[in-house]
């Protein structure tokens, strides 16, 4: 029961936030700003939109190719095929339910290529620790090329005071969970302890292969493919097209963090690029309509690519059926 009930809140709580958004920024807006928003939508150049998702789409191809790199010195050779199903069902699923996505792909190819759920699912926690690295590098370099503009924005817009606790609550908290994995001896913490043991092939599995630089690059490249992808999106709004180099950063840093608090960025992704954009003197119509147009272009096509996916996988592996 108790189960059933916390799966139930990690579903609820994340959905329910992102219609919390939706609803606080529309009835924010005034009929006028409405109207000027749907204009926004109507306006919108849906060519670089399909590029957008497009290059969005070759990252997805490289991640699959990238993913085969950690499988290498476990012994494994999935097909490439059943790769990018696996990573397009996982994305699926993010969107319905939060973070079982890696969860799906483990099991896909412990099915399908006889990859032991374990191990398949350690080289994803490894692949989701280096996209993070990567991420918070972006992160940082954004907070230095535009430090000035949000230091001053944060402290006209929250108390310092209010600053200084939080920061001491994340310390305290990071405390607490290092204090409890190192001393704890309850169940929960001696199952933690186990799962991450039989987790260690596949998440050392990046320090023993022999293609680093490889994969290396196709991090890179994903990166790059995705902050490509968000940058022809710009093109689709005439407002969005000047934006500087600076401030694409700090949209695109913070747009990607948004995908950790809702089913894939669902109402936190918009929110978040109205947000920050109308600090750096984009109109917040134009930052919402921009954020949904690319949300919800995206999404389409996982939607689309996941449901082919759901269908093709038992088909493209019958003989193993």
């Amino acid at each position: 029961m108790r189960k059933s009930i916390n799966k139930f809140l990690k579903i609820i709580i994340p959905l329910g936030l992102g219609v919390f958004l939706i609803w606080y920024i529309y009835t924010s807006f005034t009929p006028e700003q409405l109207a000027e928003t749907k204009e926004h939508f109507n306006k919108a150049n849906y060519g670089f939109v399909a590029l957008s998702v497009f290059l969005n789409l070759l990252s997805h191809f490289s991640r699959t190719y990238r993913w085969n790199f950690m499988f290498e010195p476990l012994g494994y050779c999935p097909k490439f095929a059943n790769n990018f199903m696996a990573i397009s069902v996982g994305y699926l699923m993010n969107i319905f339910i939060p973070k079982s996505g890696e969860i799906s792909r483990g099991i896909i190819l412990d099915k399908y290529e006889n990859v032991p759920f374990e191990k398949g699912f350690g080289t994803i926690i490894s692949e989701r620790v280096i996209d993070q690295l990567f991420l918070l590098g972006i992160a940082s370099l954004a907070l230095f090329l535009k430090f000035d503009v949000l230091a001053e924005y944060i402290s006209e817009s929250i108390p310092k005071s209010i600053i200084y606790m939080a920061i001491a609550g994340i310390i305290g908290f990071g405390i607490v969970i290092l204090l409890f994995l190192k001393f704890s001896k309850s169940k929960t913490n001696m199952k933690l302890r186990t799962f991450v043991l039989g987790l260690k092939d596949g998440v050392f599995s990046i320090l023993k292969m022999k293609k680093k630089g490889a994969y290396l690059f196709h991090t890179c490249l994903i990166w790059g493919l995705y902050l490509l992808s968000f940058y022809s999106a710009l093109f689709a709004l005439p407002e969005t097209t000047t934006i500087g180099f600076g401030t694409i950063i700090t949209a695109f840093a913070i747009g990607s963090f948004t995908f950790a608090f809702t089913n894939s960025g669902f109402g936190t992704y918009p929110a978040a690029l109205a947000g920050i954009l109308s600090i750096f003197g984009v109109s917040k119509t134009v930052g919402v309509a921009f954020g949904w147009i690319i949300w919800t272009s995206n999404i389409a096509s996982i939607l689309f690519f996941g449901c082919l996916s759901l269908l093709f996988l038992p088909i493209y592996n019958r003989s193993k059926i």
